[in-house]
């Protein structure tokens, strides 16, 4: 067999434990077999980023913006636990956040859908797309443990050092904590802009979800610039097409996606976004069946799994056990890559063959080969990865 070439490299991101695993799996039996594969490789285990000094994710996050498409593979953020596990000198920050804060992106990500495999919420027809702001907040924070009595204010200097604004927020015992976030009107009106735009792409509602009851300047921002977007740039496109945008408070969305039947695009903020793209995923199937790119606003392209590193598997599968991860997530993370990859550089081959990898898979699982994630909710018994794996390279050859 004759195999596909590429024109121009993507910039591949390995990761940690049982998905650094799979996802050399992958390549060996899904993507080496058919491709002439190219990649800028990055090592983003965590070792490497202790012994980079964590350059090795900026390196990663600068080779996405040259090259305009990347694709990763999950990866851990430290806590102290793991810190000590891994003998760090400190606790990394998020590699995600990090790529998020240098692209500046959104990330969309929606279930993948299979014919047998109901979601748990029974009135859902169609897919639930999370559009995750990803930027600031939670994620570029600081925060600070006391460790004596005293007081917390939040302060504010002009450039000339003045302070302009004060504000008292606690008195502190030794044990408590504090944070403080930000966020920036750029980033926001990006994160605006990119859901109007995907909303209008897929002709699909959008919902955004903030606080703004609560959260009177903070959440406000983000609201009144939804809100001015809309109102002075998709309005009309939007009534032209049928479709709505809608402003909830975040607990009224939650209900409200409860009781609908999908098919809408929900907006949320960076921290509301990782947990409601984890929930929307578990009741369409599992994590590991929801798809997830990285959008930034000059059009570069971040593709990845989900899920996190599958710790309880990794040590599993290092005692000599067969394990089974459901690398689908991981498989579309590559194929929307590859696909995004053959668009830009007019390769109808390479398109292609992504295209045939996502039916493979599908199929896959549509047949019955299911791993232990899926296995419940179809009534199957579960096979392994590498059995998983092999069956689908059989239909991609077949």
């Amino acid at each position: 067999m004759e195999l596909i070439r590429m024109q121009n490299p993507i910039a591949e991101l390995d990761g940690d434990e049982m998905t650094r695993i799979v996802w050399k799996q992958i390549k060996e039996e899904l993507l080496l077999p058919f491709l002439e594969l190219k990649t800028e490789y990055y090592d983003l285990g965590l070792e490497n980023r202790e012994k980079t000094g964590d350059q090795v994710t900026i390196e990663a996050s600068e080779a996405i913006k040259r090259l305009g498409v990347g694709v990763k593979c999950a990866t851990i953020t430290p806590n102290a636990q793991r810190m000590k596990e891994y003998g760090l000198t400190r606790m990394w920050k998020s590699p995600n956040g990090t790529i998020r804060f240098i692209l500046d992106g959104t990330v969309f990500r929606k279930p993948i859908l299979v014919p047998g495999i109901a979601p748990l919420v029974s009135n859902w027809k169609k897919p639930i797309t999370i559009a995750r702001h990803a930027f600031g907040d939670i994620y570029r924070s600081a925060e600070y443990m006391a460790d004596r009595p005293g007081h917390a204010e939040l302060s504010y200097n002009d450039q000339n050092g003045e302070t302009v604004f004060t504000a008292n927020i606690a008195e502190l015992s030794e044990g408590d904590v504090i944070m403080g976030q930000f966020n920036t009107e750029r980033s926001i009106r990006s994160f605006a802009e990119s859901c109007f735009r995907y909303a209008v792409n897929e002709r699909e509602d959008l919902w955004f979800s903030a606080k703004d009851t609560i959260s009177k300047i903070y959440d406000q921002r983000f609201r009144d610039i939804f809100e001015e977007l809309y109102e002075t740039g998709y309005r009309k496109e939007f009534e032209r097409l049928g479709i709505k945008y809608r402003y909830m408070l975040i607990d009224s969305a939650a209900a409200g996606i409860m009781r609908s039947e999908g098919g809408m695009i929900w907006a949320c903020k960076n921290y509301d976004g990782d947990v409601m793209s984890d929930l929307i995923s578990a009741a369409f199937g599992s994590i590991a069946m929801m798809s997830s790119v990285l959008v930034s606003p000059d059009g570069k392209y971040e593709y990845e799994a989900a899920h996190g590193t599958v710790t309880d598997l990794y040590y599993r599968y290092k005692n000599g056990e067969k394990v089974s991860v459901n690398p689908t997530a991981m498989i579309f993370a590559w194929t929307g890559a590859l696909a995004k990859r053959g668009e830009l550089d007019g390769s109808r081959e390479l398109s292609g063959f992504a295209e045939r990898l996502e039916s493979a898979c599908i199929d896959t699982i549509a047949s019955g080969i299911v791993t232990g994630d899926l296995a419940p909710l179809c009534g199957r018994k579960p096979v392994d990865t590498m059995t998983f794996l092999s069956a689908v390279r059989k239909r991609m050859e077949g």
